[in-house]
């Protein structure tokens, strides 16, 4: 099976939401949210209900937050397959008479079958490989930050995709990112360890993070990449990527992960070779831990 790179399916995913209505969110008011999310799921939703007193957890710690927060009232579970741990999530927030809604991009799943229509709220998505979850939560994003996504690819298009360098001169990466988008940085890292595993480094780090001690050991096959940000002090190989005027959440994301992308596209295609057997290995392994 011939897989799209991440760059690909960027573009595909800003031309998707460009036809696309914005949805708004119908999940009321509450005391106290608990928002749920897996991976890339949890910073998604800390950028939807940013501003909120809500509360934010993945699958492995929220029954100690529903048991630390016991004013908690309403939780909302980010999945975009609805399956995993999401079913078994929403199961015990039933059980526990607790008001739940489900965020996905999946018009069947076995999430969504637990709970009434108007507690599931569905975004649109392309089809992707695994793990890439682009167009998935980029949807997600929109009902919050209602960028123009036509507006984005054109900027990547004019004034990213022509800087992008040879990327086999360098075995590590580290994208230096402005504190407004602090949310999206571990979006990034994800990204690596989902594409790379552990055969290139990727770090990710605020300017003034950076200042602390995180370049005490340098290399030259490390290469710095800026968003937006004139890098003047680290590395001593940078590559600068302009971000667009206002820039949003969705513009961040998809310029960070279109770079990434292109860094796939040069390495060995280690993911490509490997993500058709990891399909059928994480079936076993959520069948083994349900």
């Amino acid at each position: 099976m011939s897989l799209k790179d991440l760059s690909t399916v960027v573009l595909d995913a800003l031309d998707l939401h460009a036809t696309s209505a914005v949805r708004e969110l119908p999940f009321g008011t509450a005391t106290k949210r608990l928002i749920i999310g897996s991976g890339n799921a949890l910073p998604t939703g800390k950028i939807i209900f940013e501003g909120e007193d809500a509360l934010f957890c993945d699958e492995g710690q929220y029954r100690a937050m529903l048991e630390r927060e016991p004013d908690i009232d309403s939780v909302v579970v980010i999945s975009a397959s609805g399956t995993k741990h999401a079913p078994i999530i929403i199961k015990d927030l039933l059980a526990r008479g607790l008001t739940s809604y489900l965020l996905t991009c999946a018009p069947a799943s076995p999430a969504k079958d637990l709970l009434p229509a108007d507690r599931v709220v569905l975004t649109r998505s392309n089809p992707e490989p695994i793990t890439y979850n682009t167009s998935t939560y980029m949807g997600m994003m929109l009902t919050r930050t209602r960028e123009n996504t036509a507006d984005i690819k054109q900027h990547i298009l004019a004034n990213v995709a022509p800087l992008i360098p040879d990327f086999n001169r360098y075995e590590a990466f580290y994208l230096l990112v402005k504190p407004e988008f602090e949310i999206e940085m571990e979006m990034f890292i994800t990204k690596f360890d989902e594409l790379f595993g552990g055969r290139v480094n990727g770090r990710c780090y605020t300017p003034e993070q950076t200042l602390h001690a995180k370049t005490v050991v340098p290399w030259e096959k490390e290469l710095f990449i800026s968003f937006g940000y004139d890098n003047h002090s680290f590395g001593s190989e940078r590559l600068a990527i302009p971000l667009p005027a206002n820039c949003g959440y969705v513009a961040m994301l998809a310029i960070g992960y279109y770079v990434i992308g292109c860094i796939q596209t040069q390495k060995p295609p280690w993911f490509m070779k490997s993500a058709e057997e990891y399909v059928r290995l994480q079936k076993e392994l959520f069948n083994q831990a349900s």
